[in-house]
């Protein structure tokens, strides 16, 4: 079997869960990787109601889609930041307090939630962000010592080992994925993660190139570097604009799409991700779970841009090593002709 192609609908929580599902199967996906937030995937109401899960994969089938992995970024930022006034506008209500640790406590025990969740729905693994209570300090001034990057580390881990033991209970794996806001942001502070929770087998990567692309990271040496963590793959581009003098890579607070910033998200296959060198490395690494388009661009429409990302991947998706080396053929001549042989 090919690896299955699917949509990530967290760009399209605006559109009812069945009209996305009608979408994704009319361009040709073979399923979704489903965002716990707007109708989507609600994990109280997959928890509280016996019936919910089994409605969502009835819309599922209806519309021939499978499902491998479902997602909550949004609660997961949560667990582990400084929370602030923009957490509450990404929230669900029920988890909000004026008290940051306990914003801080509610986001976790909802990922915790999240893997039951994942587990009635019958998938094995959850994409999401960490949050991470260092990140602020990246900037390094005032100079951050030592003792306060390692105490963010431990309270990653202190916060999410017991997450993860759900996970684990579970059968479910969790997939960081590694983002410029995390714990695990480029290649160090993924190695540095996956110490601080001795490499639990419960948690893994999400691989996604367009936040290491403006980043000057080798998205398939990632890959290769982090082969047995890549438990999902999303495919999302990036545009890198830099060198003119005024563009620079921190991309000056600006928004998404002002032609001002030093780099932007681009529809899937229109940017500067070196796409077959990371298909390449996932064959090596034998890769075989979905491959998900995560679609963001600005300056297209995403009914045009969805449409053309999946037939752009799948062509890459479905290339794979050959069965025996291109070389081969040199090892044994062909027989000679008249040459009698069985």
């Amino acid at each position: 079997m090919t690896r299955p192609i699917t949509l990530f609908t967290g760009q399209w929580a605006d559109l009812p869960f069945d009209e996305v599902c009608r979408l994704a199967a009319a361009w040709g996906y073979d399923g979704l990787e489903i965002a716990c937030w707007g109708d989507h995937f609600e994990v109280d109401r997959a928890l509280a109601d016996p019936s919910y899960v089994r409605r969502k994969r009835e819309v599922l089938d209806r519309h021939g889609l499978s499902v491998w992995a479902i997602s909550n970024h949004l609660v997961g930022q949560a667990v582990c930041d400084p929370v602030d006034e923009r957490h509450r506008a990404i929230l669900p209500a029920r988890l909000w307090s004026d008290d940051p640790e306990t914003v801080r406590r509610n986001a976790a025990r909802e990922m915790a939630d999240t893997a039951r969740a994942a587990a009635l729905l019958g998938v094995d693994t959850v994409v999401g962000f960490t949050g991470s209570a260092i990140w602020h300090t990246v900037a390094m001034f005032p100079p951050a010592t030592p003792g306060m990057i390692d105490a963010g580390y431990r309270d990653f881990a202190d916060r999410w080992n017991p997450i993860l033991d759900v996970f684990e209970a579970q059968g479910v794996r969790f997939a960081l994925e590694v983002h410029p806001s995390e714990i695990a942001y480029d290649h160090w502070t993924t190695r540095r993660a996956l110490e601080a929770i001795d490499h639990r087998p419960s948690f893994g990567l999400n691989w996604d190139p367009s936040h290491m692309i403006w980043q000057d990271l080798d998205p398939a040496n990632f890959i290769l570097d982090f082969a047995p963590r890549i438990y999902h793959v999303d495919c999302k581009d990036t545009r890198v604009r830099v060198g003119d003098g005024r563009r620079g890579r921190l991309s000056s607070h600006l928004p998404w799409g002002d032609p001002r910033r030093g780099w932007d998200f681009v529809s899937t296959g229109r940017g500067d991700v070196p796409w077959e060198d990371c298909f390449r490395a996932l064959n090596a690494i034998g890769y075989e779970g979905p491959v998900s388009i995560e679609w963001e661009d600005a300056g297209m429409d995403r009914l045009d841009g969805a449409a053309e990302a999946v037939g752009f991947i799948r062509r890459l998706a479905e290339t794979r090593p050959p069965a025996a080396s291109f070389d081969a053929a040199f090892a044994t001549p062909a027989p000679k002709e008249g040459t009698a042989h069985e």
